[in-house]
């Protein structure tokens, strides 16, 4: 009879899959805390699909008139913050400076407080009695309650997002690209359009579209500063406010083009990203 040896496994052979209990675990906390996130904007979709006459509540003068109003507000909203934004952003990714952390502090500031202290914290400065309203009142400017007011907390409460974006994207641009473009002859104001802006344009891209997201979306503080006045400061997320205590379809039209808005945000950032990756691998 021939003897059977035992037969031994090298290092890299392939062994039997096993399940780890630990990542079924892991995977049904975390499906769990993914259908909590989801249930509520499929309920919301749904509701909208299949609601009684959505297309008449979207077309309604009430939604019409806010979402005409939040488009304009925040492409007014948009330009200030890319007109005073940038110089920011560039200066904080250049510049080291005493009083930098405060000064980045501040930006963060409004990413963390709550809107409607944003919008109180509004009021009292530029209110009829706050600290400079009352200049603005001798020179006959009224702020509070106004389309300006709307625009106003909408770059209060956005800014930031355009601004971290857009100093990580100034950040992420190689120094010896600018050298070499200095070399040969590029000025300030050529190299910043032709060479550190194209660099930095994902970035940048991703920064505008986070912060007209969060424009558009803004509640508190607008209801706070500018009120809530049909056809004057009642943009989109306060129809969905009004209308909730009125007409319910109404309410579901509005809440659901903010939510397609987001959506589409979300992905035009994901894209963003991922050609922010792919031009990165090339230039490797």
């Amino acid at each position: 009879m021939t003897r059977a040896w035992p037969v031994r496994l090298g290092p890299h052979a392939r062994r039997a899959p096993r399940v780890d209990a630990w990542r079924i675990g892991l995977a049904g906390l975390g499906g769990l805390l993914l259908l909590f996130l989801a249930l509520p904007v499929v309920a919301l979709l749904v509701r909208a699909i299949y609601g009684d006459d959505l297309l008449r509540s979207v077309t309604s003068p009430v939604v019409v008139d806010a979402l005409t109003l939040s488009l304009a507000t925040t492409s007014v909203s948009l330009v200030a913050i890319i007109l005073l934004g940038t110089p920011l952003a560039l200066l904080l990714a250049r510049s080291s400076f005493r009083g930098k952390s405060l000064v980045e502090t501040l930006i963060d500031l409004p990413i963390i407080l709550p809107p409607s202290v944003a919008g109180l914290a509004l009021l009292l400065a530029m209110g009829r009695r706050g600290v400079v309203g009352p200049l603005f009142e001798a020179a006959g400017i009224v702020i509070p309650f106004t389309n300006a007011a709307v625009i106003l907390a909408q770059v209060f409460v956005a800014a930031p997002f355009y601004v971290r974006a857009a100093r990580a994207g100034f950040s992420s641009v190689e120094p010896e690209i600018e050298d070499a473009a200095r070399v040969d002859g590029a000025g300030p104001w050529a190299l910043l359009r032709l060479v550190t802006i194209p660099l930095a344009a994902p970035a940048i891209g991703a920064g505008l579209v986070l912060a007209w997201a969060r424009a558009l979306g803004e509640f508190g503080a607008t209801i706070m500063f500018a009120g809530n006045l049909a056809g004057t400061t009642q943009t989109l997320p306060l129809v969905v406010y009004s209308e909730f205590q009125v007409s319910l379809e109404s309410s579901v039209a509005a809440a659901a083009v903010l939510l397609l808005a987001a959506l589409g945000v979300l992905l035009a950032v994901r894209l963003t990203r991922w050609r922010t990756a792919l031009d990165e691998r090339m230039r490797a």
